[in-house]
């Protein structure tokens, strides 16, 4: 099992944390690459459409593994 690790992004101008561990930080990089995103640009979608009772680590998840669900980058 992989280490969770804690990063920091700023999401419009505030600075917040996350944490994930290794094979969803790299899903997520692909994704954001797959995209033309920056990290930090698909970090702050995500953090803008998840349900507020849902902390950020968890939506970060939720989004990779639907993003592996459909095969797709999204």
């Amino acid at each position: 099992m992989s280490a969770v690790e804690k990063r920091s992004v700023t999401i419009r101008g505030h600075r917040t944390s996350y944490s994930l561990e290794k094979p969803f930080y790299d899903d997520l990089v692909a994704i954001a690459a797959a995209r033309g995103l920056t990290l930090a640009a698909l970090v702050a979608e995500v953090d803008a459409t998840r349900p507020r009772d849902t902390n950020l680590s968890s939506a970060l998840r939720l989004h990779v593994l639907d993003w592996a669900k459909r095969g797709t980058a999204s």
